[in-house]
């Protein structure tokens, strides 16, 4: 059991790791040894996760979920397998405990008195300035 919030535990078994080839820096060991975690995990399926956790769950994935609920997260930060599988571990904990955050609601607020004011002030200071800026009409005598 993966606990990561008091109320959410997700089973390991919910949980599929592929180990795959890394890219970029490692030299030869690079093209011999899977190291980097290939973490898939099926959130629209998931007994653990409660509906709102999972919508909002959802909408932070972003790209890394697919068209079938499922969230993946690659991890090739690090040279040993474990050490990646952690960091794939930690990273959807993180990615979960945010969407278990409610969001704030917005309360409509409405503008002082005072700021009112202010404004029609400067408005009325700005346009001032710029009636002072025109050229003086000349009258006819």
């Amino acid at each position: 059991m993966i606990h990561i919030t008091r109320t959410i535990a997700i089973d390991e078994s919910e949980i599929q790791q592929e180990f795959i080839r890394a890219s970029g820096p490692g030299g030869q060991n690079v093209n011999k040894v899977s190291t980097a975690v290939q973490l898939r995990f099926d959130v629209s399926n998931s007994p653990s996760l409660p509906d709102d956790v999972r919508e909002r769950l959802i909408h932070l994935a972003g790209r890394r979920i697919t068209e079938d609920g499922l969230l993946i997260i690659d991890a090739r930060r690090f040279r040993t397998q474990e050490r990646n599988r952690q960091d794939a571990i930690g990273r959807l904990v993180e990615l979960i405990r945010k969407a278990a955050e409610k969001p704030k609601l917005r309360r409509r607020t409405r503008p002082t008195l005072a700021s009112k004011r202010r404004r029609l002030v400067a408005k009325r200071r700005r346009s001032d300035t710029k009636r002072m800026r025109r050229p003086v009409p000349r009258s006819e005598e």
